[in-house]
């Protein structure tokens, strides 16, 4: 019994401490899960803890379990908006990057580390692929918000790539053990089942829990626990038919995240907790389970490895897998540097201990180091990288409170709650003469703890006031109702000016375009203007020059581009300031195309 009451005191005091130190690391940019890794290793048996923990299958189990509920979590957080302009190069990079990338750190490996090539070859699949949990962990907790296509390939991809990565170690592992067994007609049914038996299981089944989802109404706790254990059983059926239960679960995830009537806000912040939980406990196990003098015996190989990993292997995979899609050098770099390692390759580099291979134990100190590796440098440097590499969104602030309207035959519809900031476009004016972007309402209107009729009411500093309004609306409705932020250095400024979609071309052109359109140009809108010149669908954030203007899509509602970002050379942008009277008096003519909310103050 002395024993029970010891073990529960040291998982407690191990838990609180690496959040503790989590909340405390965050601020010098350290990942959450590096600390845990950190606190686990030193909880170990090399650290100040002293715990002696060797059970493999009890960690490949923990990992397991954490694995399916975090892409399960990450499943229910991507919309199916997404797959528009993400799938193709997503399955690129989860497919040819992973087997490219397996292959280029397995050659290197075979000669740094001074091992067989078949040996080399497993390291590389082992490592091969990028890890959900760092990736859903780190875009979460930074703080910074990516373009869309780019956020969109790296959450997808991270999703979707452990079938390849899985098939890769599972074949090379019986290459080693058993190669009697292999022939080409079976590793390509072995793929195709990982990938078939996943895919259609995972849509079919997720179809089934998101029914059950809108059918049950218990508390939202019951039901972030009812959506895990059905995750978990998702997974469980489809690895007992041989398929990816990995990429089933992450979609099975996505059908049930995208029914509006099947999960709330409150049940989506219970399931965070889930996650959280999971990765905790996970990467706090693995960090015991490794024995870190061991490691340090092979540090300056797995360095090696690592750091070809990072600025070789992964940038060559990546820049291949993504040559026939329109990605820019810059997106192409950050999605390369942002290719974490992180629990997958090291419930991956269990397979040989669990099998006994003959040099399992340094695959698996090997990989242990990568992941390290991979945490400290690309983890602490997100935020740095995605500057450099320009995929940023403009920034915004959040609404006081946001909540999914249910029930309604318009989709994507959100309550919001905005207070009204000093300075802020919205300040003094009357609330029945706002202008709202489309679809968007003033609901209500408080101050001091009372409601004010909208009629003839104006906005005063301070003021709670209620928007109903698409989620994608919520960057805009910020500009207006709080105070915008810095503006930034002309080299990352994406616009001075917000037009419609619907605005001439020509129009625009007349005031600050430098050629002459063609005869096409002159009769379409910016939105047709610009479909026409992107080769693929755009994104929010894409942005063209176009008749000498630098316009950006700051808006776009299913396929269709509504609002356009003007942004004008500094000289042109502080005449533009003087002379907004020439573009009031266009406003007319260009169908509300500049709206006064948004105009630059002097």
């Amino acid at each position: 019994m002395e024993t029970i009451d010891h073990a529960i005191l040291i998982g407690a005091v191990v838990m609180t401490l690496g959040i503790l130190l989590g909340v405390f690391s965050a601020r010098f940019g350290v990942p959450f899960l590096l600390v845990f890794l950190g606190v686990g290793m030193a909880a170990g048996v090399d650290g100040p803890g002293g715990i002696r923990f060797s059970n493999t299958w009890l960690s490949f189990l923990v990992g397991n379990i954490a694995l399916a509920v975090i892409l399960l979590d990450g499943g229910l957080r991507t919309r199916f908006a997404t797959f528009r302009v993400a799938l193709r190069p997503s399955l690129s990079l989860a497919t040819v990057g992973v087997a490219l990338t397996a292959v280029l750190v397995g050659l290197f490996a075979t000669w740094m580390l001074g091992i067989d090539w078949k040996l080399g070859l497993l390291l590389g699949a082992i490592v091969g692929s990028t890890d959900a949990a760092a990736v859903f962990s780190l875009l979460n907790g930074s703080g910074i918000r990516l373009k869309e296509r780019v956020a969109s390939v790296l959450e997808i991809e991270s999703g979707i790539n452990d079938p390849m990565a899985i098939f890769l170690t599972l074949t090379l592992i019986q290459w080693i053990t058993a190669p009697a067994g292999l022939t080409v007609a079976a590793l390509a049914m072995r793929l195709v089942v990982q990938f078939g038996v996943g895919g259609v299981l995972g849509v079919a089944l997720g179809y089934c829990m998101a029914n059950v989802m809108e059918r049950v109404n218990v508390a939202e706790g019951l039901q972030a626990i009812l959506i895990c254990a059905g995750g978990c059983m998702v997974w469980a059926i489809v690895q007992t038919l041989g398929g990816s239960g990995f990429l089933a679960v992450y979609l099975a995830g996505m059908m049930v995240g995208n029914r509006d009537r099947a999960v709330s806000e409150d049940v989506m912040r219970a399931m965070d907790g889930m996650a959280w939980l999971a990765q905790s406990a996970m990467f706090l196990l693995l960090g015991l389970l490794v024995t870190p003098h061991r490691i340090w015996d092979v540090a300056v190989p797995s360095l090696a490895v690592a750091l070809f990993l990072m600025c070789v292997a992964r940038p060559v995979a990546v820049f291949a897998s993504l040559l026939p899609f329109r990605f820019s050098a810059r997106e192409k770099g950050f999605v390369a540097w942002m290719g974490l390692r992180g629990a997958v390759p090291i419930v991956l580099s269990l397979f040989p201990l669990l099998q006994g291979m003959e040099d399992s134990g340094l695959l698996f100190r090997v990989a242990f180091a990568v992941v390290l590796a991979s945490l400290l440098c690309q983890g602490t440097t997100v935020a740095l990288a995605a500057r450099l590499a320009r995929v940023l969104r403009p920034p915004y602030d959040e609404p006081l409170s946001r909540e999914r309207l249910r029930g309604t035959r318009s989709p994507g519809l959100e309550l919001m709650q905005f207070q009204v900031a000093a300075g802020s476009p919205m300040e003094d004016l009357r609330a029945d003469q706002l202008e709202l972007p489309p679809r968007s309402r003033l609901m209500t209107l408080a101050r001091a703890g009372s409601l004010v009729p909208l009629e003839q009411a104006v906005l005063r500093a301070g003021d709670i006031v209620s928007v109903l309004a698409p989620a994608g609306s919520v960057p805009l409705l910020s500009r207006l109702f709080l105070v915008a932020a810095r503006p930034a250095s002309w080299d990352q400024a994406s616009h001075d000016f917000l037009l419609d979609g619907q605005a001439r071309l020509a129009d625009v052109a007349a005031l600050y375009g430098t050629r002459k359109l063609t005869p096409e140009e002159q009769s379409r809108t910016l939105e047709e203007a610009m479909l026409a010149v992107f080769s693929s669908p755009p994104v929010e954030g894409d942005a063209l020059e176009l008749a000498g203007l630098r316009l950006t899509v700051t808006r776009m509602e299913g396929p269709r581009v509504i609002q356009v970002g003007l942004l004008l050379p500094r000289n042109a942008a502080e005449d533009a300031r003087d002379g907004k009277d020439r573009l009031w008096r266009m406003r007319g003519k260009m169908r509300g195309s500049v709206s006064r909310p948004w105009r630059r103050k002097p």
